[in-house]
């Protein structure tokens, strides 16, 4: 059944540290959610706006199954706060304190962490460069590109430079100059990031098919990542974002987010609108 015979589509927003979402719950009335559909509600004109929008699924053997979309319309395989926005969402319906969800980039599951805070195990990172994927064998720790960067996936692909002072990099230039580089042959998120005490990063992130974002959970998961294989941090990092903090912990079963989320309003799709699809 297409989105566009219906009366209206509800949607939610939420946002973890900023990093915004439009969800849509198709658990109950199944919704066909286009790439016109994700590029009209993404505008933030004349839609509402967003860094993705997360589709939430049922999944036979999960609590639910989650699809996300890049504000281009393109399809992203893992959105670290997304995951954590509607996995608060889902535990306060349910009453449960654990998730097990599923999405393109595997299982991930989901705790309440007390204090309102939600954490997710975003899953092994991928280190060889036929997983992130790259467009030929290399070593994924530095690249061969000026600032010598690290490659990470983490069911999208990563490119993390490490610089003296994050703040100051044009990441509105920089980031486009690296997301689209022949190394990519899916683009990448980019990531500019600082040490600023043991442990402790400052990080800004330029996302693939949006732009620059105020918190990006799997480019920190990917950083944290990043820093660690390198041997500037330990596997446990705060990392300080345009939006907030996120504690990132590289564990033997997975990397896991932590951190606060938001559910700022509920609304609907009108059929005028739809209609204008």
């Amino acid at each position: 059944m297409s989105a566009q015979n219906h009366i209206d589509m509800p949607f939610m927003k939420m946002h973890g540290l900023g990093n915004d979402f439009v969800v849509i719950d198709s658990r109950t009335h199944v919704y066909d959610v286009t790439e016109a559909l994700v590029r009209a509600v993404g505008h933030r004109h004349t839609g509402i706006g967003f860094d993705q929008l997360a589709v939430i699924e049922t999944a036979p053997t999960a609590d639910a199954h989650l699809v996300f979309y890049n504000s281009d319309g393109s399809r992203s395989g893992a959105c670290g706060n997304a995951t954590r926005c509607i996995a608060r969402y889902l535990m306060d319906e349910s009453d449960k304190s654990t998730l097990h969800l599923t999405t393109e980039r595997g299982d991930l599951y989901a705790v309440d962490a007390g204090n309102g805070l939600t954490s997710v195990n975003m899953g092994a990172p991928q280190l060889a460069w036929d997983e992130i994927p790259l467009a030929e064998d290399m070593d994924t720790l530095e690249l061969p590109i000026e600032g010598a960067p690290t490659a990470t996936g983490m069911g999208n692909p990563h490119c993390t430079f490490f610089v003296e002072d994050a703040g100051r990099i044009p990441l509105e230039e920089f980031g486009p100059r690296y997301e689209h580089h022949p190394l990519y042959p899916e683009r990448t998120n980019v990531q500019v990031a600082s040490i600023i005490g043991p442990d402790h990063l400052r990080m800004r992130v330029w996302e693939r098919g949006v732009g620059i974002t105020m918190a990006s959970g799997s480019s920190s998961c990917a950083t944290a990542v990043a820093a660690a294989r390198r041997g500037l941090t330990g596997r446990r990092v705060l990392i300080e974002l345009d939006g907030g903090s996120l504690e990132i912990d590289w564990r033997e079963d997975g990397v896991w987010m932590t951190g606060a989320t938001m559910h700022v309003a509920n609304g609907t799709f009108t059929a005028q609108f739809l209609a204008s699809l």
